[in-house]
């Protein structure tokens, strides 16, 4: 991890990840990825896309986080973006089933691509609660410090930002999310999208199938007089 990666940000983001990557945790972060490096591991996605979801949305810009908690870590899947694939990639089960669900809540026709580049360049910030993965190895970096690095990304909003939406599915994301302050923002629980956990509900969240997540979100947006998301590609 190149600190010089700092300088591709807009300002608000500079400011944030200058002073987190002066932290401890951030610099073992660092040595970590090294020692991959080192060992001839594979690491997904490239490392200049570990920090896409930043690059693709400028802080000012924000009106929507989801949250994913790892990259996917098959080859050529992963590129920054949660839930997100390059064009040309095999939409994963999960991102089918987000689709199924905007079917079902806007009308719209399921995309022939997984890449959602659309939806963060609109300000939907795609951020996976880990940014690297080893290659075939699920959460394999996740207890490395990334996830103190996206709570302190999560909380830099909450404190900084107003009238965002929040998309938080599955128990992992609801639990990144739970410091929210939902007198300023909204918070959409629901279940996670994936096949197991799709039409699962719970005490305080929805079945993420059925829940009309995407037109809720819409709706508090323009209640707080933001334009609304562009959902259909």
């Amino acid at each position: 991890m190149d600190t010089k990666v700092i300088d591709q940000f807009d300002p608000a983001w500079k400011a944030h990840f200058e002073h987190e990557f002066a932290q401890e945790y951030m610099m073992e972060l660092r040595e970590f990825l090294k020692a991959e490096q080192r060992v001839g591991a594979v690491i997904y996605p490239p490392n200049d896309q570990w920090f896409n979801a930043f690059l693709y949305t400028p802080f000012d810009d924000i009106k929507v986080v989801i949250v994913g908690q790892d990259p996917y870590h098959g080859e050529g899947q992963a590129h920054g973006l949660s839930f997100s694939v390059p064009d040309g990639i095999k939409i994963p089960p999960s991102l089918r089933n987000i689709y199924k669900e905007l079917s079902r809540d806007l009308g719209m026709n399921i995309p022939a691509s997984g890449n959602l580049e659309a939806w963060a360049k609109q300000g939907v910030l795609l951020l996976n609660a880990s940014l690297t993965v080893r290659a075939a190895e699920a959460n394999s970096h996740s207890k490395q410090g990334w996830l103190t690095f996206t709570n302190a990304c999560i909380k830099y909003i909450n404190e900084h930002k107003q009238g965002v939406v929040f998309l938080a599915w599955g128990r992992f994301a609801q639990g990144v999310c739970a410091t929210v302050d939902t007198s300023k923002h909204c918070v959409i629980k629901t279940s996670h999208p994936s096949p197991l956990g799709a039409s699962k509900t719970g005490k305080d969240f929805a079945a993420f199938m059925g829940s009309g997540c995407f037109s809720l979100a819409n709706d508090y947006l323009k209640k707080v007089g933001k334009q609304p998301i562009q959902w259909m590609m």
